[in-house]
């Protein structure tokens, strides 16, 4: 498939309602308002395509993005080409999707979590951040969980938004897999006070600390 052709497919997706939903969550104008629905069912269509990924990245269109992350190829990707990625995914969605998509299964993604750990860049950090909460939860081995607690502690309430809310995934993760480190998370949490009123839907899990800890906890009994 060609890029206008794609271009075309995601318009005639499109609809006002989307869109308007899309820019009260952090999209800008150039998107077409597409259900992520369909965005993944069109990727899956075309299937992994760097070339093409390339080119509907670099439109600049929230929704041509978003498809180009199901269509990239990680592992031919340079650190310094995935970096860039990073820094340009502003949008929380496409911020999301990336990490999810290509960081998460980036052959040397740990390499980039140390790296990223020490950037200025909210987004960077942000993807550090999410890689760091991954490894909390799946391979927790080597990682200085006092440490992040300091950490978190010391810098979460400056944080740039973007950075801020992964900080709060670990945050999570070591009060939910780390019994032992449990407490001090709760108290963490409770000082800093972010994301307590948070807007959650009923039926989902607030995103505030002690309030996501202790749910998730009370389910592994």
């Amino acid at each position: 498939m060609q890029l206008e052709e794609a271009l075309n497919q995601l318009k005639a997706l499109g609809s006002e309602k989307v869109r308007e939903y899309n820019m009260q969550h952090g999209a800008d104008e150039n998107q077409f308002g597409v259900k992520k629905g369909d965005i993944r069912t069109l990727g899956k269509t075309i299937k992994q395509n760097p070339e093409l990924a390339q080119e509907l990245w670099q439109t600049g269109n929230s929704d041509a993005m978003l498809l180009a992350v199901l269509l990239m190829v990680p592992k031919t990707l340079s650190k310094e080409e995935l970096g860039k990625l990073v820094s340009e995914a502003t949008y929380d969605q496409l911020a999301d999707w990336l990490n999810s998509y290509v960081v998460k299964l980036y052959p040397d993604k740990e390499a980039l979590r140390q790296e990223w750990m020490q950037s200025s860049d909210p987004m960077k950090l942000r993807s550090a951040w999410s890689l760091t909460a991954e490894r909390i939860n799946k391979q927790p081995e080597g990682l200085d969980l006092s440490a992040l607690l300091d950490q978190i502690e010391k810098e979460m309430p400056l944080a740039p938004e973007p950075t801020q809310w992964t900080m709060n995934f670990a945050l999570a993760a070591i009060g939910i897999t780390s019994p032992g480190h449990r407490a001090r998370a709760l108290v963490i949490g409770e000082k800093l006070g972010i994301y307590r009123d948070y807007p959650t839907p009923k039926g989902c899990t607030s995103p505030f600390a002690p309030l996501w800890i202790n749910e998730m906890v009370s389910r592994q009994k």
